[in-house]
């Protein structure tokens, strides 16, 4: 599935190191009911946390029909963890300043995503970011369909124009990881409404959709393969190219994380797109592309050389198991001695749901993919760009990768940015990591969103 398959990030099989923070005065109760959003899909977790006595803690989802479900619920120091058995998932944040928010990581099998959860009845329903764009809007915007018909999909989404007479250049945007909506929401951001209303306010018409079986989207995510999204892209881009308006030569697409591999994979086939905007969009071999990331998330935990050279020796470990060894079910018996060599039976159930996503053909395939084979088949011309502080799609490596695949295969056209302080989302950042992402106000720099819309500027001009 999409997630399988775009995820970057790498399972967290290893505990970090932790570290306890010395409280001076007993915390606030945590009791009360707690809200926040993977995308589309809304939580509450209703905590109960007395003077004494247990805690305890039940989980909603309404878009799952799930009620009442019950949570494993403990809180040392200012930390707050909660868990569910089956499907095996955890949550593990920190409370905020002010005690209203919890920022931290919702882990299910190999998938870790922000979550923020905000206290319900203090604060109210969050205000939107102070970058989401808000109507009236100086250029069109509509609601539209478009269809993938080899897949028989009808996927959804937003389409902006500018109000200035055109004909206009224009670019579908492709999200990362993930059942992603059109907005890309993630933590309260909403990222591509920031990113479409900056480039449509520049003169450019610009096409976002939700995934499949997302938000107004037909079909599922499940079973899906980056093939799929990429025969989605190019479903969009043909759409595109066909409305009134469209200069039919400047049509191009953005992809951000994973949306990159999909525009890389629409760009070398036929009618593929005029332009391709990359950010922070991988290009290391997907095995090594796991590996660094399993690091530099474990860098954020602790600076002890001899648990991050455990932590990067387990992952190459997994690796060459899942590589070297095609029957799931050999896998998964070296995984389970690699993981857990004592034998214990409530971990052994706990592993359970990400060996399955290990041995899986989609993750088969993250760890085979060997994204610059692709890149030097690119002829287009290529901005690709990165932020120093990601510990997703680490800048440094894979922008020298997309820059020497472009360069092997003879594109002479070819832009490469490494911002300084930005992470995975091109937010301004303190640490990069994925539990910031909601904390931060900013949903996208000024730089990254001058950077894009300059660099199209100079390559649709009339």
């Amino acid at each position: 599935m999409k997630t399988a398959t775009r995820l970057l990030l790498a399972a967290a099989l290893l505990a970090g190191a932790s570290t306890a923070h010395a409280q001076t005065a007993p915390l606030p109760s945590l009791s009360g009911d707690w809200s926040g959003s993977l995308g589309p899909i809304e939580f509450t977790m209703h905590l109960a946390d007395p003077a004494a006595g247990p805690r305890t803690a039940t989980l909603d989802i309404p878009a799952q029909k799930v009620q009442g479900m019950a949570m494993r619920f403990t809180a040392p120091s200012d930390s707050v963890y909660l868990s569910i058995a089956q499907p095996a998932a955890r949550f593990a944040g920190r409370r905020s300043a002010d005690g209203q928010q919890l920022a931290g990581e919702w882990q299910q099998g190999l998938r870790v995503f922000p979550l923020l959860l905000s206290r319900n009845g203090a604060t109210g329903k969050p205000a939107p970011r102070r970058q989401t764009p808000q109507p009236p809007f100086p250029y069109q915007s509509a609601d539209v369909t478009f269809k993938n018909e080899k897949a028989n999909v009808t996927l959804a989404g937003t389409y902006t124009v500018p109000a200035d007479m055109g004909p206009f250049a224009a670019v579908v945007l492709l999200t990362g990881s993930g059942p992603q909506d059109r907005d890309e929401t993630i933590t309260g951001h909403k990222p591509f409404a920031v990113l479409a209303d900056y480039l449509t306010r520049q003169g450019i018409a610009v096409l976002r959709f939700d995934d499949r079986g997302v938000g107004q989207s037909g079909g599922t995510l499940a079973g899906t393969t980056s093939a799929d999204y990429t025969a989605d892209a190019q479903a969009a881009l043909a759409w595109l190219r066909a409305q009134p308006g469209i200069r039919k030569n400047q049509v191009g697409l953005l992809g951000h994380s994973q949306g990159g591999t999909a525009a890389v994979g629409a760009a070398i086939q036929l009618n593929g797109p005029d332009f391709l905007v990359l950010l922070a969009s991988p290009a290391l071999p997907g095995d090594e592309m796991l590996v660094q990331q399993s690091v530099a998330l474990a860098r954020l935990q602790t600076a002890d050389a001899a648990q991050l050279a455990a932590t990067e020796k387990v992952q190459r470990a997994m690796t060459q198991i899942i590589q070297k060894t095609a029957d799931n079910a050999q896998a998964t018996a070296q995984l389970l001695a690699l993981y857990n060599p004592t034998g214990d039976a409530r971990k052994a159930a706990e592993l359970a749901p990400s060996f399955a996503a290990m041995t899986s053909a989609d993750y088969r395939a993250i760890l085979a993919d060997r994204p610059a084979k692709s890149l030097a088949r690119v002829r287009c011309p290529v901005l690709a760009v990165g932020g120093s502080k990601d510990v997703q799609v680490i800048a440094t490596p894979n922008l020298a990768a997309t820059a020497a695949a472009l360069k092997a295969g003879g594109n002479r056209d070819v832009t490469i940015k490494e911002l300084s302080g930005l992470n995975h989302l091109f937010q301004t950042a303190a640490t990069g990591g994925p539990n910031e992402y909601g904390t931060l106000e900013e949903t996208m720099s000024p730089a990254v969103l001058t950077v894009i819309g300059d660099w199209l500027t100079q390559h649709t001009k009339k």
